[in-house]
């Protein structure tokens, strides 16, 4: 059983930080490209960020130079350092990856449950 428990969030003021992480849970399990998503009242969820086991990063634009993902791959893990916060930001972020069961030649695409960030102005 595979599980992607998510931690941080809250409630910050615009200009603040907050820092969001993520673990894949289980046994005999590799994560492959972990991301964050996020959906704001009445709007589509959008990717935020994702990031490969290689280390490669894709950022929704406009989240650039704000906000920083990084992995440790060993643990499956995976976190969304996030500064500078606007109100525009505030959404439920969900933790997304794709992993690998072993013997297993596909992935599937594991979510969190969803962790809240608000941002006052």
């Amino acid at each position: 059983q595979v599980q992607l428990v998510e931690s941080g969030g809250g409630l910050v003021q615009a200009g603040g930080s907050l820092r969001l992480s993520c673990a894949a849970s289980g046994s005999n399990l590799r994560a492959d490209i972990m991301g964050w998503y996020r959906q704001a009242p009445g709007k589509q969820r959008e990717l935020v960020a994702s990031i490969t086991r290689g280390g490669s990063t894709n950022y929704a634009d406009s989240v650039k130079g704000r906000f920083t993902i990084s992995g440790e791959n060993a643990a499956n893990t995976v976190s969304l350092q996030m500064n500078s916060l606007n109100p525009e930001d505030t959404a439920v972020y969900y933790c997304s990856a794709n992993i690998f069961l072993r013997g297993s030649l596909s992935s599937t695409t594991y979510w969190g449950q969803g962790t809240q960030v608000t941002v006052s102005s």
